[in-house]
């Protein structure tokens, strides 16, 4: 877990790329993906996509009453889709 979020870089807000507004939760616990850990997931056009460049502990507690776990919120988001990954780069 260490490397894992040394490697990742510092999202940044970019006012030359499309902002989004998306659905945004747990995968496994709310939008019902496969998987075997919490892992933070958007949906897009009624699709879920696992969201790779955050974790979903960098955003609270993802247990708490109101964390990715236990309901969907609604995130302003900057990223793109490859391949069944959203590529968050900010978020």
């Amino acid at each position: 877990m260490f490397l894992s979020f040394c490697a990742q870089k510092k999202l940044a807000f970019d006012k030359t790329k499309k902002v989004y507004e998306l659905e945004t939760a747990c995968g496994t616990c709310m939008f019902k993906m496969k998987g075997s850990t919490c892992k933070l997931a958007v949906k897009i056009n009624n699709k879920d996509y696992y969201v790779e460049g955050t974790s979903i502990d960098g955003h609270g507690d993802a247990h708490a009453k109101d964390g990715f776990c236990n309901s969907i919120r609604k995130a302003k988001v900057q990223g793109e889709i490859v391949g069944d990954k959203f590529l968050v780069s900010y978020f």
